[in-house]
């Protein structure tokens, strides 16, 4: 047996021992802009979801698993409703190298990496392609949506994603939806409609979901798996300039919203040792 076979057949094992919310109360975090992130590397978030997703101990909702970047940092301080919301999760991890940068540059435990959500989606994948574990996309247009559950399949051929839907859904459809996905009981549930709806989204319908393990907010996730968007180069991600990439993608949607987040999110980070945590993961502001 290999060594990462090894690692998912200790996950299966010890999954039963453990309550999903409990996997994640002695997680590492670090104050950054005043919202806590998450100490693990892209391996180590992978390996805590699947624990989670095979845990089979009675709950009363899944395990709520968000991320954060400059933009949410920044949106966090200046909406206390959307930190209401972020603090409803259980983990936040980071998913932009300048919180990465900046955990290194304030002193104290570092982030070990950025956690991006589109590969931790892969990464996640393999593992539940190998354990039998079940997906549900829901997010996006038709069109994206449909594109994004193909490639996935293409790619992870063994994969049982059980069920999909786009996100233009209105509130008597959404019911529905969510009756639906609970119905069909997928481990781990991505949720792409982008911040704050997929936060809104856990908020109401989290306790409607008792047969799903994992939610995972997703943002852009599914425009990056259906090939619609394109990446930025690496060196633009490790040096924390994907921002820029994405502007230059979209600048009518995208310049004045990094024009105003971005130079706040800076002055956030660089002040996180005396803002502190103003978000309690699972918890309240």
């Amino acid at each position: 047996m290999n060594v990462a076979a090894g690692s998912v057949d200790r996950l299966a094992r010890s999954a039963a021992r453990v309550v999903g919310r409990d996997l994640v109360a002695d997680v590492p975090r670090i104050a950054l802009g005043g919202l806590p992130i998450t100490l693990l590397d892209r391996a180590a978030t992978a390996d805590l979801m699947v624990e989670a997703a095979l845990s089979r101990i009675p709950h009363d909702r899944p395990l709520i698993m968000t991320s954060a970047n400059g933009e949410v940092i920044s949106r966090c301080r200046s909406e206390p409703r959307i930190a209401a919301l972020f603090a409803k999760a259980d983990l936040i991890s980071a998913d932009g190298q300048p919180l990465v940068i900046a955990s290194r540059l304030i002193g104290g435990p570092a982030l070990p990496e950025r956690v991006a959500t589109t590969d931790l989606f892969n990464d996640v994948a393999a593992r539940a392609e190998r354990l039998g574990l079940s997906f549900y996309l829901l997010g996006a247009t038709e069109d994206e949506n449909r594109k994004a559950c193909e490639s996935a399949r293409a790619r992870f051929p063994l994969l049982n994603i059980v069920g999909r839907s786009h996100g233009y859904l209105d509130d008597a459809a959404l019911e529905r939806r969510v009756a639906e996905i609970d119905a069909l009981s997928p481990e781990i549930l991505w949720v792409a409609f982008g911040v704050p709806r997929e936060q809104e989204f856990c908020a109401r319908y989290a306790r409607s979901l008792r047969n799903v393990r994992v939610i995972k907010t997703s943002g852009g996730l599914f425009n990056f798996l259906s090939g619609s968007r394109a990446r930025a180069p690496a060196w633009m991600q490790r040096s924390g300039l994907e921002w820029a990439f994405r502007v230059a993608q979209e600048p009518r949607r995208l310049f004045w919203r990094y024009a105003v987040t971005s130079p706040h999110a800076i002055y956030l980070l660089a002040r996180s040792r005396s803002l502190g945590s103003s978000v309690t993961a699972g918890g309240h502001p």
